[in-house]
């Protein structure tokens, strides 16, 4: 039977409450998905930061945890069986999350794939073409005088802004009444693409009311104001 101290990254990070989840994150757009899921849900839980800028997630006790070398990830000492359960790969951790809690995915079998699809449309979408947005728009990519990849994903973003718009017309979330982990993984890279990255006039955000109005609506949410803001990067 294995527990919290046999994980390297306890040594690194050492946990004040072992028997809460153990989040190991920055308060990222990857990394407020499970921040806020797990303000939303209630489950106990303790939280670290690791300072990607340091390279605290190159350290060999992160990538024993993590080995892709990337936030966010945790370690539940309740896992399945009562064993602890390491996971990283913040879509993965959701799904977990929400079938551990009982919350936040639909119990009848079409939804819930139907909320699925909409998690993965921002893993393989929403999130890679915005960072890279960031990227060219705010950080090193500023400096490229060639302007073509900038234009490619303004372009690419803006596409992806009109189908989540053409998605929430009508509905409040994007599973209609139902706020879901599809919600709680794409709120944060709406609202940093717009706010961090500063690329609202860049992408035309204002054109897209549906989403302006689930940004405004998510953003009020209790749980979603404490968890863009957990782990505080000081």
């Amino acid at each position: 039977m294995t527990g919290l101290s046999d994980f390297p990254v306890s040594t690194r990070w050492p946990a004040r409450h072992p028997e809460r989840i153990q989040l190991y994150s920055v308060n990222s757009p990857n990394g407020v998905k499970v921040s806020i899921m797990l303000e939303e849900t209630g489950l106990p839980y303790e939280p670290h930061l690791v300072d990607i800028m340091q390279g605290e997630s190159r350290t060999p006790e992160f990538l024993a945890l993590n080995p892709n070398g990337k936030i966010p990830a945790i370690i539940d000492p309740q896992g399945p069986g009562s064993e602890p359960l390491a996971l990283f790969e913040s879509g993965a951790i959701l799904l977990y999350l929400a079938e551990k809690s009982g919350q936040f995915l639909p119990a009848d079998p079409a939804r819930r794939w139907e909320t699925i699809q909409w998690l993965f449309f921002q893993m393989a979408s929403i999130g890679p073409m915005f960072g890279q947005v960031g990227f060219f728009n705010k950080f090193a990519g500023k400096a490229y005088e060639d302007k073509r990849p900038l234009e490619r994903y303004v372009n690419e973003s803006k596409r992806l802004l009109g189908v989540l718009d053409e998605r929430l017309a009508g509905r409040r979330w994007l599973m209609d009444e139902d706020y879901t982990i599809a919600d709680i993984a794409t709120l944060g890279w709406v609202n940093n693409l717009i706010t961090f990255y500063e690329a609202r006039e860049l992408v035309d955000f204002d054109r897209y009311a549906n989403v302006a109005g689930w940004l405004e609506r998510g953003l009020a949410r209790p749980a979603v104001q404490r968890g863009l803001q957990i782990p505080s990067r000081g």
